[in-house]
């Protein structure tokens, strides 16, 4: 358990918290999540909501404790320090330097940076490179965790436009420069072939299914039964007048083209 023990009332200007050690290693400062809660001006159900969300980014004992679902003499600890709000409370989380870190690039407002430089300078274990005049780490922590939040914006607004397009083409080269924002590498996601019916065609492009149909016959567009090519496949499917199953051919996105463009 790494020595945890409570260090009395921690005040950071005008914040006032419970200031713990051990846990995550000899005289590691650690943070109550109720206390950043606070903190943050956010009910405490809401910040364990986002840690439960987001909980497979911690790593137990590294980033974050759980008082109630380790071993007994955490909750020991937890019951003996008056942790524990009520029966009916589920998780009491402990989170490390890196943990809180990781929990700030959650929540990513205003708040949060404005506080971030007080708690490192002032109650971290940061404090003593701050203490040995190397107050550039402080900085430097806080620039790299805006630019990852600068750089997972970039690349939920890459993903949401690939999943407006139409075009399937399209939507894998943004998913793949989306995969590349996050992790630094082009990634071609395996993609789904998507297909169309004729009447989604048609109704797409403001045509009658049987209209599709003609262009694509007239095209030669549609592979020998039962089989596929570029265009699309064949794919049994019930039909509308009875229960029996009957041949359709489904168009791919380059299929869908070759439509278009067959329009008179």
């Amino acid at each position: 358990m790494n020595d945890l023990k409570i260090i009395g009332k921690e005040h950071i200007g005008k914040i006032e918290f419970t200031g713990i050690e051990g846990g995550f290693g000899k005289n590691k400062k650690a943070m109550l999540a109720k206390d950043i809660a606070q903190i943050h001006n956010q009910p405490l159900k809401e910040i364990n909501r986002r840690i439960n969300d987001n909980l497979n980014r911690f790593k137990s004992n590294v980033d974050i404790i759980d008082f109630l679902s380790g071993t007994e003499p955490l909750r020991k600890f937890a019951e003996d320090n008056g942790l524990i709000g009520s029966n009916r409370t589920k998780h009491v989380y402990l989170l490390s330097e890196r943990g809180y870190a990781k929990l700030l690039k959650i929540l990513d407002d205003d708040k949060a940076w404005d506080i971030y430089d007080k708690l490192v300078d002032n109650y971290f274990n940061m404090r003593v490179s701050i203490k040995n005049n190397d107050p550039s780490l402080v900085q430097q922590r806080r620039l790299s965790i805006m630019e990852d939040n600068a750089a997972t914006r970039k690349a939920n607004m890459l993903y949401k436009l690939a999943m407006a397009t139409s075009s399937e083409t399209s939507r894998q080269a943004l998913i793949a420069k989306s995969a590349e924002v996050l992790t630094g590498e082009m990634t071609i996601p395996i993609m789904r072939e998507k297909y169309y019916s004729a009447g989604e065609i048609g109704k797409f492009l403001g045509i009658s299914a049987n209209k599709v149909g003609r262009i694509a016959n007239n095209l030669n567009l549609k592979a020998n039964q039962p089989g596929q090519n570029e265009f699309g496949r064949w794919s049994n499917s019930k039909s509308k007048y009875s229960d029996k199953e009957v041949p359709q051919w489904l168009y791919t996105e380059k299929g869908l083209m070759a439509i278009r463009r067959g329009i008179s």
